[in-house]
């Protein structure tokens, strides 16, 4: 089942997790061996979550999961392709026989 609009995975950090934690975004990018700009990117939703990340975030905090973290940013993308407004023309495929 799909959820209606998912966050982006960015903001789950950005609102929930460094707060939690009481650290900054340096302070949490130099922990995580990532530019500070590439994370800010990130959680404020102008990047997506690689596996690179993914797999930093799953060592820096025990949970979740890196297949997790790449699972939110698939619904994330997903949803907003899906109610991007764009018509696609796709004709359902037709087998040829031999």
């Amino acid at each position: 089942m799909q959820m209606h609009n998912p966050p982006h995975p960015g903001s789950l950090l950005r609102e929930d997790i460094l707060p939690e934690l009481g650290l900054t975004v340096t302070q949490a990018a130099e922990q995580l061996g990532v530019s500070r700009v590439q994370f800010s990117r990130f959680i404020n939703g102008r990047a997506g979550m690689t596996p690179d990340l993914a797999i930093r975030l799953s060592k820096w905090i025990p949970a979740p999961t890196a297949i997790m973290w790449l699972h939110m940013q698939a619904d994330y993308d997903l949803w907003q392709a899906e109610h991007s407004g764009r018509k696609l023309t796709v004709e359902p495929v037709h087998a040829v026989s031999v």
